[in-house]
Protein backbone atom coordinates (compact mmCIF):
# COMPACT_ATOMS: atom_id res chain seq x y z
CA UNK A 1 0.00 0.00 0.00
CA UNK A 2 1.24 3.61 -0.78
CA UNK A 3 2.39 5.85 1.83
CA UNK A 4 0.18 8.58 0.57
CA UNK A 5 -0.91 10.30 -2.71
CA UNK A 6 0.18 12.79 -5.28
CA UNK A 7 -2.34 15.18 -6.59
CA UNK A 8 -0.98 16.34 -10.55
CA UNK A 9 -3.13 18.37 -13.94
CA UNK A 10 -2.84 17.69 -16.79
CA UNK A 11 1.03 16.16 -18.32
CA UNK A 12 0.72 18.04 -20.99
CA UNK A 13 0.33 21.95 -19.72
CA UNK A 14 0.76 21.67 -15.88
CA UNK A 15 4.30 23.04 -15.03
CA UNK A 16 3.81 23.50 -11.28
CA UNK A 17 2.44 19.64 -11.39
CA UNK A 18 6.07 18.47 -13.11
CA UNK A 19 8.43 20.15 -10.51
CA UNK A 20 6.08 18.39 -7.72
CA UNK A 21 6.13 15.42 -9.64
CA UNK A 22 9.54 15.51 -10.49
CA UNK A 23 11.08 16.00 -6.63
CA UNK A 24 8.30 13.55 -5.42
CA UNK A 25 10.17 10.85 -7.69
CA UNK A 26 13.79 11.76 -7.43
CA UNK A 27 13.40 11.56 -4.08
CA UNK A 28 11.86 8.04 -4.01
CA UNK A 29 8.32 8.79 -2.11
CA UNK A 30 5.74 5.98 -2.28
CA UNK A 31 2.58 7.66 -3.24
CA UNK A 32 -0.50 6.93 -5.73
CA UNK A 33 -0.32 9.16 -8.63
CA UNK A 34 -4.05 10.73 -9.11
CA UNK A 35 -3.74 13.12 -12.23
CA UNK A 36 -7.08 15.20 -13.07
CA UNK A 37 -7.11 16.71 -16.16
CA UNK A 38 -7.28 20.79 -16.19
CA UNK A 39 -10.51 22.94 -16.82
CA UNK A 40 -8.15 25.80 -17.31
CA UNK A 41 -8.13 29.30 -15.62
CA UNK A 42 -7.88 27.90 -12.27
CA UNK A 43 -11.76 25.96 -12.77
CA UNK A 44 -11.16 22.62 -12.05
CA UNK A 45 -13.36 21.50 -9.25
CA UNK A 46 -12.02 18.13 -8.56
CA UNK A 47 -8.51 19.78 -7.72
CA UNK A 48 -10.61 22.43 -5.37
CA UNK A 49 -12.17 19.60 -3.67
CA UNK A 50 -8.84 18.05 -2.62
CA UNK A 51 -5.67 20.70 -2.63
CA UNK A 52 -5.95 23.03 0.17
CA UNK A 53 -5.30 25.91 -2.53
CA UNK A 54 -7.25 24.67 -5.31
CA UNK A 55 -3.87 24.21 -6.88
CA UNK A 56 -1.76 21.12 -8.31
CA UNK A 57 0.60 19.51 -7.22
CA UNK A 58 -0.78 18.52 -3.86
CA UNK A 59 1.14 16.17 -1.35
CA UNK A 60 0.13 13.55 1.13
CA UNK A 61 2.36 11.52 2.49
CA UNK A 62 2.74 9.57 5.71
CA UNK A 63 0.45 12.43 7.51
CA UNK A 64 2.03 15.46 5.57
CA UNK A 65 0.14 17.71 3.57
CA UNK A 66 1.79 19.78 1.02
CA UNK A 67 0.06 22.21 -1.66
CA UNK A 68 3.27 24.34 -3.02
CA UNK A 69 5.73 22.88 -5.61
CA UNK A 70 8.89 24.32 -3.53
CA UNK A 71 7.40 22.87 -0.16
CA UNK A 72 6.83 19.76 -1.64
CA UNK A 73 10.95 19.85 -3.17
CA UNK A 74 12.25 20.88 0.77
CA UNK A 75 10.04 17.84 2.19
CA UNK A 76 11.54 15.80 -0.44
CA UNK A 77 14.94 17.07 0.68
CA UNK A 78 14.06 15.31 3.75
CA UNK A 79 14.14 11.94 2.63
CA UNK A 80 17.48 12.31 -0.31
CA UNK A 81 19.48 15.19 1.03
CA UNK A 82 21.30 14.97 -2.20
CA UNK A 83 18.36 16.91 -3.95
CA UNK A 84 20.36 19.86 -2.83
CA UNK A 85 23.76 20.20 -3.87
CA UNK A 86 26.53 19.91 -1.28
CA UNK A 87 28.25 22.88 0.25
CA UNK A 88 26.66 25.53 2.34
CA UNK A 89 27.35 28.09 -1.00
CA UNK A 90 26.13 25.77 -3.15
CA UNK A 91 23.03 25.22 -1.24
CA UNK A 92 22.31 29.02 -0.62
CA UNK A 93 22.79 29.63 -4.05
CA UNK A 94 20.56 26.91 -5.08
CA UNK A 95 17.91 27.80 -2.58
CA UNK A 96 17.79 31.57 -4.40
CA UNK A 97 17.60 30.12 -7.84
CA UNK A 98 14.78 28.05 -7.05
CA UNK A 99 12.57 31.05 -5.21
CA UNK A 100 13.32 33.16 -8.29
CA UNK A 101 11.79 30.68 -9.90
CA UNK A 102 8.76 30.21 -7.52
CA UNK A 103 8.08 33.49 -7.70
CA UNK A 104 9.44 35.14 -10.72
CA UNK A 105 9.17 35.14 -14.37
CA UNK A 106 5.47 35.86 -15.08
CA UNK A 107 6.14 37.71 -18.90
CA UNK A 108 7.20 34.60 -20.01
CA UNK A 109 5.17 31.76 -18.38
CA UNK A 110 2.11 33.95 -19.66
CA UNK A 111 3.67 34.07 -23.14
CA UNK A 112 5.22 31.02 -23.50
CA UNK A 113 2.63 28.60 -21.39
CA UNK A 114 3.97 25.01 -20.84
CA UNK A 115 2.62 22.68 -24.59
CA UNK A 116 4.50 19.56 -24.93
CA UNK A 117 2.77 18.65 -27.81
CA UNK A 118 4.00 21.65 -29.66
CA UNK A 119 7.42 21.51 -30.79
CA UNK A 120 9.96 23.70 -31.65
CA UNK A 121 7.69 26.45 -33.31
CA UNK A 122 8.39 29.79 -32.69
CA UNK A 123 5.62 32.63 -31.87
CA UNK A 124 4.19 34.34 -34.68
CA UNK A 125 3.77 37.33 -32.45
CA UNK A 126 6.92 39.41 -31.53
CA UNK A 127 8.17 38.68 -27.59
CA UNK A 128 7.77 41.56 -25.32
CA UNK A 129 10.65 43.58 -23.67
CA UNK A 130 9.09 41.90 -20.31
CA UNK A 131 9.90 38.19 -22.23
CA UNK A 132 13.23 39.00 -23.34
CA UNK A 133 14.24 40.15 -20.32
CA UNK A 134 13.07 36.81 -18.63
CA UNK A 135 14.66 34.87 -21.00
CA UNK A 136 18.21 36.61 -21.03
CA UNK A 137 17.71 36.20 -17.37
CA UNK A 138 17.28 32.45 -17.31
CA UNK A 139 19.78 31.92 -19.83
CA UNK A 140 22.31 34.20 -17.53
CA UNK A 141 21.70 32.15 -14.80
CA UNK A 142 21.59 28.80 -16.13
CA UNK A 143 25.00 29.56 -17.69
CA UNK A 144 26.76 31.21 -14.78
CA UNK A 145 25.51 28.64 -12.33
CA UNK A 146 26.73 25.36 -13.79
CA UNK A 147 30.06 27.70 -14.67
CA UNK A 148 30.74 28.20 -10.85
CA UNK A 149 29.22 24.54 -9.44
CA UNK A 150 28.36 22.16 -12.23
CA UNK A 151 32.11 21.46 -13.53
CA UNK A 152 31.19 17.94 -12.71
CA UNK A 153 28.02 17.33 -15.11
CA UNK A 154 25.77 17.98 -17.02
CA UNK A 155 23.13 19.70 -14.68
CA UNK A 156 22.81 23.15 -12.74
CA UNK A 157 25.02 21.55 -9.97
CA UNK A 158 27.17 18.79 -11.85
CA UNK A 159 25.38 15.13 -12.06
CA UNK A 160 23.15 14.96 -9.95
CA UNK A 161 19.42 16.40 -10.99
CA UNK A 162 18.56 18.26 -8.04
CA UNK A 163 15.11 20.46 -6.64
CA UNK A 164 17.06 23.62 -8.99
CA UNK A 165 17.24 21.31 -12.27
CA UNK A 166 13.17 20.42 -11.13
CA UNK A 167 12.29 23.99 -10.69
CA UNK A 168 13.51 25.10 -13.87
CA UNK A 169 12.24 21.97 -16.15
CA UNK A 170 9.54 23.55 -17.15
CA UNK A 171 10.85 26.22 -18.53
CA UNK A 172 13.37 23.83 -20.53
CA UNK A 173 10.25 22.26 -21.87
CA UNK A 174 9.05 25.96 -22.86
CA UNK A 175 12.38 26.95 -24.72
CA UNK A 176 12.28 23.76 -26.55
CA UNK A 177 8.41 23.88 -27.53
CA UNK A 178 8.41 28.04 -28.85
CA UNK A 179 11.87 27.59 -30.36
CA UNK A 180 13.65 29.93 -27.56
CA UNK A 181 17.84 30.47 -28.80
CA UNK A 182 19.78 30.37 -25.98
CA UNK A 183 23.54 30.65 -25.30
CA UNK A 184 25.34 27.28 -25.67
CA UNK A 185 25.80 26.72 -21.97
CA UNK A 186 22.25 27.41 -21.54
CA UNK A 187 21.46 25.06 -24.80
CA UNK A 188 23.60 21.88 -23.57
CA UNK A 189 21.57 22.51 -19.78
CA UNK A 190 18.26 22.44 -21.48
CA UNK A 191 19.40 19.35 -23.82
CA UNK A 192 20.56 17.38 -20.49
CA UNK A 193 17.53 18.36 -18.80
CA UNK A 194 15.61 17.03 -21.83
CA UNK A 195 16.97 14.22 -22.21
CA UNK A 196 16.79 12.67 -18.35
CA UNK A 197 15.13 10.07 -17.71
CA UNK A 198 11.64 10.74 -15.80
CA UNK A 199 11.67 13.74 -18.22
CA UNK A 200 11.19 11.37 -20.83
CA UNK A 201 8.82 9.57 -19.17
CA UNK A 202 6.67 12.91 -18.23
CA UNK A 203 6.70 13.69 -21.98
CA UNK A 204 5.52 10.06 -22.65
CA UNK A 205 3.26 9.81 -20.37
CA UNK A 206 1.77 12.84 -21.72
CA UNK A 207 2.02 12.29 -24.85
CA UNK A 208 -0.42 9.46 -24.33
CA UNK A 209 -3.11 11.78 -22.70
CA UNK A 210 -6.37 11.42 -24.43
CA UNK A 211 -6.96 14.39 -26.68
CA UNK A 212 -10.46 15.30 -25.12
CA UNK A 213 -8.00 16.85 -22.85
CA UNK A 214 -6.20 19.47 -24.85
CA UNK A 215 -7.37 23.16 -24.43
CA UNK A 216 -8.16 25.75 -26.95
CA UNK A 217 -6.50 28.01 -24.91
CA UNK A 218 -3.29 26.98 -25.02
CA UNK A 219 -3.16 25.34 -28.41
CA UNK A 220 -3.65 27.94 -30.10
CA UNK A 221 -1.12 30.13 -28.40
CA UNK A 222 0.98 31.99 -31.69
Amino acid sequence: MADGRLVIGTKRYSSWSMRGWLCVHLARLDVEEILIPLAGGGGTAAIHALSPNGKVPYLEHQGAVLWESLAIGEYCAESDASLWPDGRIARAHARSIASEMHAGFRALRIAMPMILGRLDRPRATPLDADVLADIARIDALWSDTHARFGANGPFLFGATFGIADAMYAPVVSRFLSFGVRLSPAAHAYAQAVRRHPLMERWYAEAAAEPQAWHLPHYENVD
